[in-house]
């Protein structure tokens, strides 16, 4: 097969302003209007022949603004981006994952923390992924809708959603789950997802929790850990991820570690980095990072 040609510097710059372009309208629609487009809008244009997928990515176009009807440069934006950035996901999928098959939050609060479910409504937009770059530079944030309403476990700090068990959070855990082998290291517990999942798994024999908040801890103890069927395997120590890094991570052998710290991109980058650094002290050691793709995207 002959070599594809790379881009022009002219090719480039044109990718780059699209990739802003499609960033800046998905950062405010998610932001600020994630519930914009209704069943009713969907099941109008589905009556015309075409997919409930596609007659949400037409929709989204139109609230966006673009013309993919007159204007080429609008069609040609959409074509190279809504279809491989918009996913129609499957609900029955997500209510298989074993976590969600398995473990069951009651509403209560302890502190400042607070177990709970939240919902995305029908046709409500989500990062569901990783954003996915092709070699020429196109960025493709990874948008999920589902078709009817979806809960999820959460943990909400002071009232703010905080933690989750989304599909994103398994899509993007996947590969790190997967991995895990051995003595395992988390920094971060979250809902325990991660913990559940690799707990799970044969190859595994201890997980090691690092967590500093004592409320989510005490939630996680008393509501969460009971219902695993692995909870001997899991150990919960109270401290600061980087704090534990620099000064214990030395004294125990540990054959994977998982950093999930950080709530979104934005938060994530200086501390993906930080302990990037501490990695390099431990060669013999696999280490993975949530949403990483997404991080090195932006950087």
């Amino acid at each position: 097969m002959p070599e594809q040609q790379q881009p022009t510097q002219e090719q480039q710059k044109q990718i780059r302003q699209d990739n802003h372009k499609v960033f800046a309208l998905l950062c405010s629609y998610l932001n600020h209007a994630p519930d914009l487009i209704h069943e009713a809008e969907v099941e109008e244009i589905v009556q015309n022949g075409v997919s409930v997928e596609y007659a949400f990515k037409l929709i989204l176009a139109a609230k966006f603004g673009l013309d993919i009807v007159d204007s080429d440069e609008d069609k040609a934006l959409f074509n190279a981006y809504f279809h491989p950035m918009i996913h129609l996901l499957d609900v029955g999928e997500y209510e298989q994952n074993p976590y969600y098959r398995n473990i069951r939050l009651p509403e209560v609060r302890i502190g400042g923390s607070e177990l709970t479910y939240k919902c995305y409504k029908p046709y409500e937009g989500f990062v569901c992924n990783d954003i996915l770059q092709t070699s020429e530079g196109r960025q493709f944030p990874q948008i999920g809708i589902f078709p009817a309403e979806f809960k999820y476990p959460a943990v909400l700090e002071q009232g703010r959603v905080w933690m989750t068990v989304t599909p994103n959070e398994i899509e993007t855990m996947k590969v790190p789950v997967a991995e895990a082998f051995g003595s395992v290291l988390t920094f971060g517990l979250g809902l325990g997802y991660y913990a559940y999942m690799v707990s799970e798994k044969d190859n595994v024999d201890s997980v090691t929790i690092v967590e500093i908040n004592e409320d989510v801890i005490r939630l996680f103890k008393q509501h969460i850990l009971p219902q695993f069927k692995q909870a001997g395997k899991i150990q919960i120590i109270h401290a600061d991820a980087f704090e534990f890094a620099r000064t214990r991570l030395s004294q125990d052998a540990y054959d994977y570690v998982f950093t999930d710290l950080w709530h979104d991109v934005s938060d994530g980058i200086e501390l993906y980095l930080k302990m990037k650094l501490i990695e390099q002290q431990y060669p013999e050691t696999r280490f993975s990072y949530w949403i990483e793709k997404s991080i090195q995207c932006y950087l």
